[in-house]
């Protein structure tokens, strides 16, 4: 769908739930192969471990990705030769790109529970609607199943799996949980396959008009695997900020897509220059201290379809890239 002002009914076709289903049938039936855990929770929900007890796979880092954007985003790993020493990337395309990535990828919905706390993402959300997000895209969706990931290393208390289920309206017996620890390399497949979601995001925050975005692709560098969470977050977010390259095609006037693309790279924030945990350090670990205009890919290219005129904007950074991963 290239217009988010589509009609009701036009929308209420791109169903996130619907269209991701088949993809977490996909998942379970391949848990073996994909190394993964799968489990009944005593809610009655499943939970799919993907790097806690089980080692998970790049592979399944893929698939996840694909069930974060709803069915409506294709996710690949592929070789990279932009970066000596640093040879694969995930690679993400969407013809939905805000339906993909905003309505359904973007961890927005925040669960808690005592010393628990997780964003979660996935087409959740969009059955869920605890976001304002969800009334600027005039977006609802309806499933009698959903699935919905948190980037986490442990397995949610009954309370936040009871929310989930009251908040979505579906049965536990039709909620897939997904667990990806960022030191794990589904995790990582994962969050670095959010290039595109983080350019959307980006957008949404300079308020370029939602409606105007066409279609979208992203290539990021994989990182290595780190084994603590300080290290794989950081490396994980400078694999965007600074390895990440997305392309979108727009409409609208050109003045507008020129200014995108100088203000959508990471390099037009002002934390830019150093790697993410050195500056989250530099803010004493609080993350909602960092200038939110730093997390967007490294390089853009922005494409007008009205006019045929093509703008970019930023840089790849080889040496922030060889600080991280090394």
């Amino acid at each position: 769908m290239q217009n988010i002002q589509a009609s009701a009914s036009l929308k209420q076709q791109a169903s996130v739930n619907q269209l991701a289903a088949p993809l977490i049938s996909q998942l379970l039936a391949q848990a073996n192969t994909l190394q993964l855990g799968v489990s009944k929770h005593e809610s009655g929900c499943t939970i799919v471990d993907a790097g806690i007890q089980h080692a998970g796979s790049a592979e399944a880092g893929r698939l996840i990705a694909e069930i974060c954007m709803g069915g409506l985003g294709r996710v690949a790993l592929q070789a990279d030769d932009r970066f000596s020493g640093w040879t694969e990337a995930v690679a993400v395309t969407s013809t939905s790109p805000v339906l993909a990535c905003l309505a359904s990828q973007y961890a927005g919905w925040a669960l808690s529970h005592e010393k628990f706390f997780s964003l979660g993402s996935g087409p959740a959300r969009a059955l869920a609607q605890r976001e304002d997000l969800f009334k600027e895209l005039a977006y609802v969706d309806s499933a009698s199943s959903t699935c919905i990931v948190l980037e986490t290393d442990k397995v949610p208390p009954l309370q936040v799996i009871e929310k989930i289920v009251r908040d979505t309206k579906v049965t536990p017996e039709n909620l897939t949980i997904i667990l990806t620890p960022t030191s794990s390399i589904a995790g990582v497949v994962q969050i670095v396959g959010r290039v595109l979601e983080v350019a959307l995001h980006k957008a949404h925050t300079l308020h370029f008009p939602l409606e105007n975005i066409v279609s979208g692709s992203g290539l990021a560098v994989l990182p290595p695997v780190a084994k603590d969470f300080m290290t794989a977050m950081g490396r994980t977010n400078d694999a965007i900020l600074f390895g990440g390259y997305v392309h979108l095609q727009v409409r609208g006037d050109d003045a507008a897509a020129a200014k995108l693309a100088a203000d959508l790279p990471s390099s037009a924030s002002k934390d830019y220059g150093k790697t993410f945990a050195e500056v989250f350090k530099f803010y004493e670990m609080d993350f909602y201290k960092i200038d939110p205009m730093l997390f967007s890919p490294a390089k853009v290219t922005i494409t007008n379809v009205d006019t045929g005129h093509v703008f970019e904007g930023g840089y790849l950074n080889a040496d922030l890239i060889n600080l991280s991963f090394s």
